[in-house]
C-alpha cells in the first residue's frame, strides 16, 4: 500500500527526516512513536502527501501511484479520492452541521448532492451518529466530534487513513473507544491506518510500532 525510500527532508538548513525506508501493506495498522522533535508529524505529512519530501533522493508510492511524479493539480485530486486525514483537533467547520461536514470530500471529488449524502449518512450511522446528522459541532461531544471527524476521513472510501494524534484530545474513556473503532474499521472494512500517537496504550495495540528517533525509525 505504501512503499517511502530514502525519504530526506529539509527546511532550509534544518534536516528533520535522515533517509526513512518503510513499507506498510493494506489492512495494516501502523503507528509511529517518538520524542517531541523526532520527526513524527513531517513523515507523516509527507506519506499523507500534506508536505513534499526532498527531490532528488526520496521515493515514495501509494496505491501503486508515484507520488513524487504528480504535478500540483494531480496530486489534490489523488489527495482527496485515495487519502483521508484525522487530526488532533477535528477541524469541523463550526457554521455546518455533521452531516453537511462529512460530505465536504465527496463534494470535492465531484459527487452529487444526493450521492454524498447518502454516503455520509451511512457512515455516520455506521459509527453510532444516526440521531446527531443535523447537529452542529457545538453541539457534540469531543468524541462525537471525533467520530464526525472519522466519518469524513472514509467518506470517499480511501486506500488510507492518516492519523495525527487523535485521540489526543480526548478524555481516557473516549479516547479507548476511539482506538476500538479504529481497530473495528481495520477488520470490518480492510482499512489501512498510519497514526502518529503519544498514547502508549494505542501504539502498542498497533499491528506495528514505529520509534522514531534523531529523523530516523530506530
Amino acid at each position: 500500500m505504501i512503499t517511502a525510500k530514502n525519504i530526506q527532508k529539509h527546511y532550509d538548513q534544518l534536516h528533520v527526516l535522515k533517509g526513512v525506508d518503510l513499507t506498510i501493506q493494506k489492512g495494516e495498522i501502523v503507528s509511529i512513536v517518538g520524542a517531541s522533535g523526532a520527526g513524527k508529524t513531517t513523515l507523516l505529512q509527507i506519506l499523507g502527501t500534506l508536505d513534499l519530501a526532498d527531490k532528488g533522493t526520496s521515493e515514495l508510492a501509494i496505491d501503486g501511484v508515484n507520488i513524487l511524479d504528480l504535478n500540483d493539480k494531480k496530486l489534490s485530486l489523488f489527495r482527496n479520492q485515495k487519502l483521508g486525514f484525522i487530526f488532533q483537533f477535528h477541524q469541523l467547520l463550526p457554521e455546518f452541521t455533521a452531516l453537511e461536514n462529512v460530505c465536504i470530500p465527496a463534494f470535492i471529488a465531484g459527487k452529487s448532492k444526493s450521492e454524498a449524502e447518502t454516503a455520509a449518512k451511512k457512515h455516520l450511522e455506521y459509527l453510532g451518529l444516526g440521531e446527531r446528522l443535523h447537529h452542529k459541532p457545538a453541539a457534540l461531544s469531543g468524541g462525537e466530534q471525533q467520530r464526525v471527524a472519522v466519518a469524513r476521513a472514509l467518506i470517499n472510501n480511501p486506500a488510507v487513513i492518516f492519523a495525527d494524534e487523535p485521540s489526543g484530545n480526548l478524555d481516557t474513556a473516549t479516547a479507548d473507544n476511539l482506538h476500538q473503532l479504529f481497530f473495528k474499521l481495520r477488520d470490518e472494512l480492510g482499512q489501512t491506518f498510519v497514526i502518529v500517537t503519544h498514547n502508549e496504550e494505542l501504539a502498542n495495540q498497533a499491528d506495528r510500532k514505529l520509534v522514531m528517533v534523531d529523523g530516523k525509525i530506530s
